[in-house]
């Protein structure tokens, strides 16, 4: 066979665990008179169907045995499928070998096996797939003349190019390389749940690592419009996260999009209460609590309309109607995240086309365990930062205690501060943030840019809360505080200047609690 033809199948084996579309793909293959090899339960469901089809233990002349262990590997399989048409058949005649032309098969459901709760390690090694990837591996290395197909949702396409001319060489390329993306994808999930079956020291972070993902959408650009830009879903995502979410309307989400939009639900994620966060470039520039959306929404604007005008606004819960109409009366916004929208909320945001709005359910897990950052020939990797504190965690080191209002607001502003790029000082009063200063090199430039902010909205410059992201080296910082009307900071401690800090938070008058948990962002 010339690499450049069409193949037209006159043998295929079908072996597979997923078993959706299967029955109308086998008659159509039984209706062009192509010879089906089948096992054990495709075998059953095809016959069941009345399908034609032939046992692979008639056709290799030898039984499955040891419990259905050994079924596919024997050299009248993978003879058939391996052999180079044009160059074997004499071989093939001598042995009785018939060639096999079409090989579909999908893999033991492990991933599914070891995700239940209290599976052994018995049933999962049971779930390990020998003979599958074994004819798809030897089907994908022989593409030239054989075509592989391992996921169902290739079945249309594929039946269509039989019924048509054949199936194109490059139909078959293209076949090929997601086979073998299947089964090192396979393999590399065996070894993982191998390696910390057996790994003696436990460290949670395996010698070597492999990633996997799955692209999702090309990108218009990235973010710049000078690069290339891609998204790629985890194979297992979410649906509180951008890869498991719902779009209901909208352009396509940009590179910019997908990261702010990440950053803003993250943030909100910190937050049992009814609450709104809005993001610029991946910094929250107003954050609140409500006793509904709609004023967590008003309250969390307040802080600083100039940075919301085109940012990401997420809530944590549903959004009625006049909740969107106040957003779209208010500002241009790029993005739109909350668990669920009434039909109402969704006909008024149909009146700006452009806005993308996205449903985000929270399903009580997270996508990922570790956070990922390239550098230059590497990898970082780190578990997320999820850390919190409640307030029987909290240790007062001024001599005035905060009031309980205040200690409300500081846990409030401590959930706002993890969100924002370091240097991180965040203004807070009632439940919402006042000023946030983000990403500056220096911690006292960004307390001053906080009280800057909240001056420039006129918003209270009294009795207010701060939160830092880590220890103030100095006592300057507690200075500029203490001038924007703080009252009450939350911080971790830590410098060799702490005393320092606490003395000056006492002539302050300002009450200062440690956290010992320091959340740098960068």
């Amino acid at each position: 066979m010339s690499h450049t033809s069409l193949l037209r199948p006159q043998r295929a084996l079908i072996s597979v665990s997923d078993k959706s579309g299967l029955l109308d793909f086998a008659r159509r293959l039984n209706a062009l008179n192509i010879e089906l090899l089948s096992t054990g339960g495709t075998a059953a469901a095809l016959r069941e169907a009345g399908i034609a089809v032939k046992d692979v233990a008639e056709h290799t002349g030898f039984p499955e045995i040891m419990g259905g262990r050994v079924k596919t590997l024997h050299p009248k399989i993978h003879g058939g499928i391996l052999a180079r048409r044009g160059t074997d058949e004499a071989v093939m005649a001598e042995n009785g070998i018939g060639a096999i032309d079409l090989v579909v098969v999908n893999l033991y459901p492990f991933r599914q096996t070891i995700k239940k709760a209290g599976v052994s390690l018995e049933e999962a090694v049971e779930n390990i797939d020998i003979g599958g990837p074994s004819m798809l591996r030897s089907a994908a290395k022989n593409h030239r003349d054989v075509a592989v197909v391992v996921n169902p949702g290739d079945y249309p396409a594929v039946i269509a190019a039989i019924e048509n001319q054949g199936i194109s060489q490059e139909m078959r390329n293209q076949l090929a390389v997601k086979a073998f993306t299947h089964t090192a994808d396979y393999d590399r999930a065996i070894a993982v749940y191998l390696s910390n079956q057996y790994d003696s020291e436990n460290d949670d972070f395996p010698e070597q690592l492999s990633l996997h993902f799955q692209r999702s959408e090309i990108l218009r650009y990235g973010e710049n419009p000078h690069q290339r830009a891609a998204f790629y879903k985890s194979n297992r995502p979410s649906g509180n996260s951008l890869a498991g979410a719902k779009q209901l309307q909208g352009k396509q989400l940009s590179y910019n999009n997908y990261a702010d939009s990440d950053a803003a639900l993250r943030a909100v994620l910190n937050f049992a209460d009814c609450a709104c966060v809005i993001v610029k470039h991946a910094n929250p520039c107003g954050v609140a609590q409500g006793i509904n959306p709609q004023e967590a929404y008003e309250r969390a604007y307040r802080t600083d309309p100039t940075s919301a005008f085109g940012g990401i606004i997420a809530f944590n819960r549903a959004i009625d109607a006049n909740t969107a109409k106040e957003i779209i009366s208010r500002q241009f916004v790029e993005v739109i995240l909350a668990p669920v929208y009434s039909p109402e909320a969704l006909e008024v945001f149909a009146q700006k086309p452009n806005i993308r709005v996205l449903e985000i359910k929270n399903d009580g897990h997270s996508t990922q365990e570790w956070q990922i950052q390239s550098i230059q020939g590497g990898i970082l990797v780190q578990d997320w930062d999820r850390g919190t504190i409640a307030q029987s965690d909290i240790n007062i080191v001024s001599e005035r205690e905060p009031s309980h209002s205040e200690i409300s607001d500081l846990l409030f502003a401590w959930r706002v501060v993890r969100a924002v790029k370091s240097n991180a000082i965040v203004l807070a009063k009632d439940l919402a943030t006042v000023g946030i200063g983000a990403g500056q090199t220096s911690r006292v430039y960004s307390a001053k840019i906080a009280a800057m902010k909240a001056a420039d909205e006129g918003l209270s410059q009294s009795e207010l809360v701060l939160a830092s992201d880590a220890f103030f080296p100095f006592r300057d910082g507690i200075d500029a505080a203490a001038a924007g009307g703080v009252s009450a900071i939350i911080q971790p401690g830590g410098s060799m200047r702490d005393q320092e800090v606490i003395d000056a938070a006492n002539e302050h008058g300002i009450a200062m609690i440690f956290t010992g948990m320091r959340h740098f962002r960068h």
